[in-house]
């Protein structure tokens, strides 16, 4: 049986921008643990992602014209992100379970950088924070994105996932300028 690799104190306090009191997912021994919401309030919470999908001018024109022989490509992968960011506990360990209230994933296309952007809405009145749950939707949204393209182009990039911001909560508003 495999034993956990023990940190020490002086390595957890190197984490860059925390302290190793603002590492909530660690209990005093430095070993993971599920952070209690139970006494936080219920407040409106809401996150919004993306991801950036590029690929070779070809694959873009089928996307954009519909022509990718896998069917609705942007239903499939709209349905996917919403999918995935109801099961993002069961994905993310030690995230919490929270009462979605609503979920939207859209696609941009951007002809010149031929990339298609994918954007994630996640809403919920909760004790914790969606962020989560929309990082988790762009991702999946942008590998079902690939997955729905290899054919045609086993070269597209997934870049730039990344939490653009979130609203509510006691850590307040964040927003990506």
């Amino acid at each position: 049986m495999l034993k956990p690799e023990k940190t020490s104190r002086k390595a957890r306090k190197k984490t860059p921008g925390k302290t190793a009191a603002a590492l909530t997912h660690l209990d005093a021994r430095g070993r993971a643990k599920m952070v209690d919401v139970g006494a936080k309030d219920v407040t409106l919470r809401e996150a919004v992602a993306e991801a950036i999908v590029t690929m070779e001018p070809a694959t873009f024109a089928a996307l954009r014209d519909g022509k990718l022989p896998k069917g609705d490509v942007p239903a499939i992968v709209r349905i996917a992100g919403i999918q995935a960011a109801k099961r993002t506990p069961e994905l993310i360990p030690l995230c919490h379970a929270v009462a979605l209230s609503s979920v939207s994933v859209d696609l941009e296309l951007d002809e010149a950088r031929h990339e298609a952007r994918i954007v994630a809405r996640a809403r919920a009145a909760d004790r914790t924070g969606v962020e989560m749950e929309a990082l988790t939707a762009a991702s999946v949204a942008a590998l079902t994105l690939y997955d729905m393209c290899k054919a045609i182009d086993r070269g597209m990039t997934i870049a730039r996932v990344r939490l653009l911001e979130k609203r509510g909560g006691k850590s307040g508003d964040y927003k990506v300028s």
